[in-house]
């Protein structure tokens, strides 16, 4: 269905709009790449959200795109959607007023502590699917992890009693994450209900009721619904990885430890958030400090 509303797309811009041939195979080719990010995150383009898109523009800001085609990029996103809203297949344009970043920085959205609080406490704890669902935003924001290792996640991955985490990421990367005392006391109720099903056959930690693996899809469904439920908008199992290093930026983390339990490649992805906590900073000055948006010539001379 995806790749049918794309070509359906390419079809009006050509027939419609009468684009020439080199513009439609770029608008393709950009919306191609949009269908691949999504079919490996277990996403349907039509239901993407703006938060969703900006992580994309975030991941595809750390190839090395010439400005034009970043342009190119945003300007094929909005009239996809305004196509897909004006055909009826959407309600609303995810992505109305998307911009590109300034000097090509993307600063990814992240919630502050209260709004972490309000998240983790959404799910109802006293049924079995909300204690799972509270052990496992519980452990993403407690390790920073990716929707596809918190999918990934084994029992024996991780050690209760030194508060380890071992997970694989990219480039088949593995990395040992501290668990925090929070996210190991829900683990440990979470762990003494796993363990009392029958229907399990699987190893990996995060489970449906049927004993199957969770999938990125309804981990991302359950992230977005306790989101909304706690007033959160447009979060995702990203934004919970980014508000983890941004708190550690703030708390004066060194740079280098954020790297290894991010599992980033390059030091210069991780410092991202260091730009994040410096515009943090700067909003803050701005708006307490009585001298911020002081007169400069206030005290001049007459």
């Amino acid at each position: 269905m995806n790749r049918d509303l794309i070509r359906e797309y390419i079809a009006y811009l050509r027939v419609e709009k009468g684009l020439a041939k080199n513009s439609l195979s770029a608008y393709e080719s950009d919306l191609s790449k949009l269908k691949a990010w999504t079919d490996k995150n277990g996403l349907a383009i039509e239901s993407l959200t703006r938060q969703d898109l900006r992580e994309w523009l975030i991941d595809l800001g750390r190839t090395k795109l010439l400005d034009n085609s970043k342009r190119r990029l945003v300007s094929a996103l909005r009239g996809f959607y305004k196509f897909l809203m004006i055909d009826g297949h959407i309600k609303d344009n995810p992505a109305e007023n998307l911009d590109l970043p300034q000097k090509g920085l993307y600063l990814p959205k992240f919630l502050n502590q209260a709004e972490i609080d309000l998240l983790l406490a959404a799910p109802d704890v006293s049924t079995e699917t909300g204690l799972r669902d509270r052990a496992l935003l519980e452990l993403m924001y407690a390790c920073g992890l990716r929707v596809s290792e918190a999918v990934d996640v084994k029992m024996q991955d991780i050690d209760i009693d030194s508060g380890i985490l071992t997970t694989t990421g990219k480039g088949s990367k593995t990395r040992r994450v501290p668990v925090g005392s929070s996210a190991v006391e829900w683990l440990k109720s979470y762990f003494a209900l796993r363990r009392k099903k029958e229907n399990i056959e699987v190893q990996n930690l995060f489970v449906t009721s049927e004993g199957k693996p969770l999938n990125r899809q309804v981990i991302y469904e359950l992230v977005k619904n306790y989101g909304e439920e706690a007033g959160l908008k447009d979060i995702s199992p990203h934004t919970l990885r980014h508000s983890f290093a941004t708190h550690l930026v703030q708390n004066r983390a060194d740079i280098r430890s954020v790297q290894q339990m991010l599992g980033h490649a390059d030091i210069s992805t991780t410092q991202i958030y260091t730009h994040m906590t410096d515009t943090h900073l700067r909003r803050s000055y701005e708006r307490f400090h009585p001298r911020a948006k002081a007169d400069p010539t206030e005290n001049l001379p007459e």
